[in-house]
C-alpha cells in the first residue's frame, strides 16, 4: 500500500517498472463505467449496468456510494488489478458551483457540495466522492476533470431578457474540452490559441463557442438551444408559462417532460436515433420531420456560436454518439460548412478524457486547481 507521503508525479512504491496507473470512474444514471489506464493508454474498461429497482432503494444519489464502490472493486478484481497499484484516481465531475475548466483536486468543500445534490441530483456527483474514497487511504491524488458545471462564459452571454433568470453554464464540458484538445493536435496548433465551435450530439446536445481555451458561450442542454433525443431544448416562453399553470402537470412531471421525455422521444416515442431512423425507413413522415428538424436546429446553433465569435472559427467539431450517424452529420454539415471546415470526432470517450486529465497532473504538465479558490465556503 502506498504511504501517505505519495505526491502527484511520483509512482507508487513497487511500481517503478510500470507507467502511471490511473483508475477513471464515470457514474451514470443506471451504470458505472470504470477504466484502468497505464500511462494514459487504456488497459481495460468495464460498464457495470445497475438495475433501476436496486438504485430506487437509495433515498439519495449519495446513498448509492457503497453500492457503486462494490461494483468498482469487483471490476478491478475481475481484471486482476488492485487499488495499491494506482498513482491517481479520477472521477467524473458533477453539479458543483460554477468553476473554470481544468483538473481539480478533490477536497473537503468539493465533497460537501457533491453530496448536497443541488440544484438537482445527478449521478456524476458520485465521481469525485468515489475517487477520494479510493485515493485518500493511499495518499495519492483524487481528481475530477472539466465537470458539467464549467463556467467560462463571457459576461455578455449570461444576459437574458429577465435579470432574475440569467443563463447558467451547464453542458458536456468534459467531452468538449477533450475534443478541442484533440482537434488542436490534429491541426498542429495550440488549443489555447484556436477558436472552435463544438457540437456535442448525444442524449443532450451542447453547442459551444470555444475561444482560445474558454467556453465563452454555450446553450444549456437542459434549457436552451436545439432539442435533442431526450430534451425539449428552447421553447416558446409564453406557451410554456401557460402550460405550467394549466393544471395538467406537477412541477416534477413537467421537468421530466422537458428533460428525459422531450425532443425526439416526444415526437416519435424513441430516444435512440437508430430506432428513429428505423421508423423513418418504414415511412413515418412525422419521425422524418422531427429528425430533420433536430439537425436544422443544431446547424442554427452552430451559426449562432460562430456569430458570437465574430465569424473567426478555425474549425467546427462534431462529437458525441449521434455524430456516428452519417445522415444526420450530412444534414448539419450541409448548412454550416461555409463557416469553417467541419471535423468529426464521433462518440464521447469520457473515461479516456478523465485519464488524460489525470496524466497531465501526474506528468506535471498541469497543476490541479482548488475548488475553494473559486467558490464560497458555505454548503
Amino acid at each position: 500500500m502506498v504511504g501517505a507521503g505519495h505526491l502527484a508525479g511520483e509512482r507508487p512504491a513497487g511500481c517503478a517498472d510500470m507507467g502511471f496507473q490511473v483508475l477513471a470512474i464515470n457514474p451514470g444514471s443506471t451504470s458505472t463505467k470504470v477504466g484502468w489506464f497505464d500511462d494514459g493508454v487504456e488497459v481495460w474498461h468495464s460498464t457495470v449496468t445497475h438495475d433501476p429497482e436496486d438504485l430506487a432503494a437509495f433515498p439519495t444519489m449519495a446513498d448509492q456510494f457503497g453500492f457503486r464502490m462494490a461494483a468498482i472493486e469487483k471490476a478491478c478484481e475481475e481484471h486482476g488489478n488492485h487499488f495499491s497499484q494506482l498513482a491517481a484516481v479520477v472521477g467524473r465531475g458533477g453539479l458543483l458551483d460554477p468553476i473554470p475548466g481544468g483538473t481539480y483536486a478533490v477536497d473537503d468543500l468539493m465533497k460537501v457540495h457533491l453530496r448536497r445534490g443541488k440544484p438537482w441530483e445527478h449521478a456524476s456527483n458520485l465521481g469525485g466522492i468515489l475517487a477520494d474514497a479510493i485515493a485518500a487511504p493511499l495518499g495519492i491524488p483524487a481528481l475530477i476533470v472539466d465537470p458539467v458545471a464549467v463556467d467560462e462564459l463571457d459576461d455578455i452571454a449570461r444576459v437574458t431578457g429577465l435579470p432574475e433568470l440569467p443563463k447558467r453554464s451547464l453542458g458536456h464540458a468534459l467531452n468538449i474540452k477533450a475534443t478541442v484538445r484533440r482537434a488542436a493536435r490534429d491541426l498542429n496548433g495550440d488549443w489555447k490559441k484556436m477558436d472552435f465551435v463544438v457540437a456535442h450530439l448525444g442524449g443532450g446536445i451542447t453547442v459551444c463557442a470555444h475561444r482560445q481555451g474558454r467556453m465563452v458561450d454555450t446553450n444549456n442542454a437542459n434549457e436552451f438551444g436545439p432539442f435533442s433525443p431526450e430534451r425539449a431544448g428552447g421553447l416558446p416562453a409564453g406557451d410554456l408559462a401557460r402550460l405550467c399553470f394549466s393544471g395538467r402537470y406537477t412541477l416534477q412531471d413537467l421537468r421530466k417532460r422537458l428533460v428525459g421525455k422531450g425532443g425526439l422521444v416526444a415526437y416519435t416515442g424513441e430516444s435512440d436515433v437508430r430506432k428513429v431512423k428505423a421508423l423513418i425507413a418504414g415511412g413515418d413522415e412525422s419521425a422524418a420531420l422531427a429528425y430533420r428538424s433536430m439537425a436544422f436546429q443544431v446547424a442554427k446553433e452552430i451559426g449562432a456560436c460562430a456569430a458570437a465569435m465574430g465569424g473567426k472559427v478555425d474549425a467546427i467539431l462534431l462529437t458525441g454518439g449521434v455524430a456516428h450517424d452519417s445522415d444526420f452529420v450530412e444534414m448539419v454539415v450541409g448548412r454550416v460548412q461555409w463557416i469553417a471546415p467541419v471535423l468529426l470526432y464521433p462518440g464521447e470517450d469520457e473515461l479516456l478524457a478523465l485519464a488524460e486529465g489525470a496524466m497531465r497532473v501526474l506528468r506535471k504538465e498541469e497543476t490541479p486547481m482548488r475548488y475553494g479558490d473559486f467558490v464560497k465556503t458555505e454548503a
